[in-house]
């Protein structure tokens, strides 16, 4: 059932968070996206005269409960976010405390659980774990995308103590869903992947997955190189992964057979070191001299990739198109940004996901210009890749 068609009044509704988020050595957040994505979830459930029950992981500590890795450092700021609703602490997630805090939680009131994590029995997916955590609520609601890909107590067995009309995905995970499926299956044609990022053996399944889909693969980042290689470039220093180079040959032979345009950038922006303050030059991609390295897609690339983004109609993007985290290297990321932006302005719809394309979208200021925003790098990349998630299958499952 549909989350909005849920009336939570006098429910207490246990939800699945992901505020797995960067805190610095005061233990402030830096960065609050996740903890934002789930607001509209949290609030529909107020709203209706519910209480919620917040449980996440936060980092991966080794040895059961650690104060660095406490989802205490995070009340403060998320009663911050929710202005005049009260937000208790349960400094564990299971047993006696927890219990007595959630049978005693008002309407509108918020709980935020200790980190599942702090338990071992939460990553093995341990059925008497997510026993202790169902008897919390009444509904259990999945908002965690960023955690839908990992078979957890919390993020897919708990489902086998909801019944069908007792669980339901959040708004986030409904805005996810919706969008990878409209990217993978209702995409309308030209229908562009952009995949950038380091390495091939990243994406190998990925792309493999778009052939079925895709008519454009636009290839870039430190991953091009390989491809470059294959095909008896000369790449000079830069990245390349030597073992997966009959991997590379493969792909662009089986995109040749199914009529998918593969496309390498024709000339990269070249550096003779791996630094901020290095020499710079272009090169074509094939022709880069010894000692020197492609850091960075080239302004003839940067033109060519642009126009066939230009007249798509839907757009996935993961991965940037060099190292766009120094300012010498950053002009092709950005120029595909706005590209993308261009695009979705002019009607195509554009998906946006993998950690270092949020990152870019964010840092050049165009995530409110793109259709969607995926907050899940790895559950993300995994759904493209064609595999079923557990935390989404959890879910739907009857």
């Amino acid at each position: 059932m549909p989350f909005n068609n849920f009336n939570f009044k006098g429910s207490r509704a246990l939800v699945r968070v992901d505020f797995n988020v960067p805190l610095n050595e005061k233990f402030e957040i830096t960065d609050d996206t996740r903890m934002r994505a789930a607001l509209p979830t949290i609030q529909k459930i107020l709203k209706d005269g519910g209480s919620v029950i917040l449980m996440s992981h936060l980092g991966r500590p080794k040895d059961g409960p650690t104060d660095k890795y406490s989802l205490r450092h995070l009340v403060p700021h998320l009663q911050s976010l929710l202005g005049d609703t009260k937000v208790h602490f349960a400094d564990d997630c299971i047993g006696e405390a927890a219990v007595e805090l959630a049978n005693g939680l008002k309407p509108g009131e918020v709980l935020l659980l200790e980190n599942l994590r702090f338990y071992k029995q939460e990553e093995k997916g341990d059925k008497e774990f997510a026993a202790k955590l169902a008897k919390l609520g009444d509904i259990w609601v999945n908002d965690a995308f960023g955690t839908a890909h990992r078979a957890h107590a919390s993020t897919a067995v708990i489902a086998e103590y909801f019944s069908p009309d007792k669980r339901t995905f959040g708004l986030l995970m409904e805005g996810e869903v919706s969008s990878a499926e409209k990217v993978l299956h209702e995409s309308e044609k030209p229908f562009v992947a952009i995949i950038g990022g380091a390495k091939v053996s990243d994406k190998i399944l990925i792309i493999e997955n778009l052939l079925e889909r895709a008519t454009d693969i636009i290839i870039g980042g430190g991953m091009a190189y390989t491809f470059m290689k294959a095909e008896g470039g000369v790449i000079g220093n830069s990245l390349c992964e030597e073992e997966r180079l009959d991997t590379a040959k493969e792909l662009l032979k089986k995109a040749k057979a199914k009529g998918v345009c593969l496309h390498l950038p024709s000339d990269s922006v070249i550096a003779d070191r791996f630094a901020a303050d290095a020499d710079v030059s272009t090169a074509p991609s094939n022709h880069i001299p010894n000692g020197w390295m492609g850091l960075d897609i080239g302004p003839m690339a940067i033109d060519q990739f642009c126009n066939i983004i230009s007249q798509s109609k839907t757009i996935l993007w993961n991965g940037p198109m060099g190292v766009f985290e120094m300012d010498k290297f950053q002009s092709g990321t950005k120029a595909i940004a706005t590209a993308v932006a261009e695009a979705t302005q002019n009607g195509a719809f554009s998906l946006v996901g993998g950690g270092d394309s949020v990152a870019a979208v964010n840092q050049f200021g165009f995530a409110e210009k793109v259709s969607y925003v995926s907050t899940g790098g790895g559950a993300m990349l995994e759904y493209f890749e064609g595999k079923e998630l557990p935390g989404i299958a959890a879910v739907k499952q009857n």
